[in-house]
């Protein structure tokens, strides 16, 4: 997301992680990322919001937190797979790690304007 993270007001520190956006491989991640569609709906899980940290480390290893439209989503099983699958293949990525997470919920509001567009709401 390019939005900034939502934070816990009480506590001040983010509820959402921040991403490792200054690391040379994130803008690969991030398009490996754009290639997995949720099968409900038209658009790429990260324009969609779905993708909440792209954590990438010195030894390049990528840890990615993501949600779901909805907890009782059909495919919540399989998404992380193909999205390990999907960023796997990008050169120089040397491990994937996907972490599912349903704190914060996802909300319409965390889609790309992209996304609204495509699907109607801009």
């Amino acid at each position: 997301m390019d939005a900034s993270p939502a934070t816990n007001a009480a506590e001040g520190t983010p509820l959402i992680a921040p991403s490792t956006t200054e690391h040379p491989l994130y803008d690969s991640v991030v398009d490996a990322c754009r290639t997995v569609f949720d099968p409900e709906i038209p658009v790429n899980i990260y324009d969609l919001g779905l993708v909440y940290t792209i954590a990438i480390d010195d030894t390049s290893v990528v840890r990615i937190i993501m949600t779901l439209t909805a907890p009782g989503c059909p495919v919540a099983g399989e998404m992380p797979g193909w999205v390990s699958d999907a960023v796997s293949v990008v050169p120089g990525v040397k491990d994937v790690e996907v972490e599912m997470t349903f704190d914060p919920q996802w909300g319409m509001d965390m889609m790309s304007d992209e996304a609204r567009l495509e699907l109607g709401f801009m």
